[in-house]
């Protein structure tokens, strides 16, 4: 699709996962791997296929994003994390009288009927350039909270005007933005079809790679395997020796002979965090 002229795109890709630690401990959660490809990558592949020229703000370990960015975006590197909302503000002059479209780096989406980039493209699609939009799932039943009944999945969009306006500093979008919009009758809410998970804590982001496998093993083919192996992911020069079961094995992460691992994430050296299979989100 042709892109409305003047929108650029933000990926947000600064916080530090608290919830994920200690797998966030030496890497952003923007980088953390879903289906073996970093999250970042995935937000950073959707924007492209939209042909928006893109910024990527960082914080914590500001020089994995850095590096790990290089020439494929603008980068906005903050002293500290600002939030969704302050995070979008220093980025003003860059931004400089653009609409943005917002994504955070940190949400994996993936609708089986349409490519990355075009699953989202309702976005942009009859805008009026004049009202924020946000890309929205139905709440869960038992749920409260969202907007109308419906709850962010991803990403937003803003005129200028609202960019223009966001205070400095730390804050969010929904009071900055969002709300703002739904009291002044300029929100739209737009459907998403396809699976958006917010990769938060540990069961959601294995539940996010479970997704991404499909139903299937999914093995790098750098990945040594003597073991066995079902409905996990397993990254670039891992090794498994032992068994796994619903597990994602980062890159150069390693299950030894006699271990059986299930229902859990592993990096290097050994890191392991365990999801109980009990909990529902690991089964969803």
């Amino acid at each position: 699709m042709t892109p409305v002229p003047e929108v650029c795109a933000v990926i947000l890709a600064a916080g530090e996962g608290q919830r994920l630690r200690p797998l966030t401990g030496s890497l952003p959660k923007a980088l953390c791997p879903v289906g073996n490809v970093a999250l970042l990558d995935r937000a950073l592949a959707r924007v492209a296929a939209l042909g928006l020229p893109t910024a990527v703000n960082a914080a914590y370990l500001a020089d994995r994003i850095r590096d790990h960015v290089g020439d494929r975006a603008h980068l906005s590197i903050e002293p500290a994390p600002l939030g969704t909302s302050g995070g979008v503000a220093r980025l003003k002059s860059w931004i400089d009288g653009r609409a943005v479209l917002i994504g955070n780096a940190d949400g994996y989406l993936a609708d089986p009927h349409r490519s990355p980039g075009k699953d989202v493209a309702a976005m942009l699609e009859g805008w009026s350039g004049e009202t924020v939009r946000l890309l929205t799932k139905p709440v869960p039943p038992g749920v409260t909270g969202g907007f109308s009944g419906r709850r962010f999945a991803g990403f937003s969009l803003l005129p200028w005007r609202y960019v223009r306006d966001l205070p400095e500093g730390h804050g969010d979008l929904v009071r900055t933005a969002w709300r703002p919009a739904e009291a002044a009758g300029e929100l739209d809410l737009i459907p998403y079809e396809g699976v958006y998970i917010d990769t938060g804590t540990p069961a959601d982001y294995l539940r996010a790679n479970l997704h991404a496998a499909d139903g299937h093993t999914l093995i790098d083919p750098t990945a040594e395997i003597t073991g066995s192996v079902s409905d996990s992911v397993v990254g670039p020069h891992a090794r498994v020796h032992g068994s796994a079961t619903r597990v994602v094995l980062w890159p150069g992460a390693e299950i030894p002979a006699g271990e059986h691992l299930t229902d859990a994430v592993r990096a290097p050296g050994g890191l392991t965090v365990h999801v109980p299979p009990t909990e529902p989100a690991a089964r969803r």
